[in-house]
């Protein structure tokens, strides 16, 4: 595996936890999730982070409102639900056992 490989799966896998995560602070627009992750150097397309929305909504970890807006058509804005709570507080404990189990590979020398 390249390392390049090695980069984009590690972040695939951890998409639905940082959408999670972002969403979690405050109600967010597709493009605000979007300009996030590639802020954070996960960089992602349109074309996929909407399905794996549509996937946190049909899961009921996240909700979805329309607001008119200035600049065009309405547009929807997420939220989390008391559900998706709970799931990203039970990500976050698998995501630091992970982390810590990880670096003490890292540190363990033969």
């Amino acid at each position: 595996m390249s390392t390049e490989n090695f980069k984009i799966q590690i972040r695939k896998g951890l998409l639905e936890f940082c959408i999670l995560q972002i969403i979690s602070r405050d109600e967010v627009y597709t493009s605000d999730i979007i300009d996030e992750l590639k802020n954070s150097k996960i960089i992602v397309v349109e074309g996929t982070v909407y399905p794996l929305l549509n996937r946190l909504k049909k899961s009921g970890y996240i909700q979805h409102v329309w607001r008119e807006s200035d600049q065009g058509p309405p547009r929807k804005y997420y939220s989390i639900t008391y559900e998706g709570t709970l799931h990203i507080k039970e990500l976050i404990i698998s995501w630091n056992e992970l982390d810590a189990s990880v670096k003490k590979l890292l540190k363990t020398k033969k």
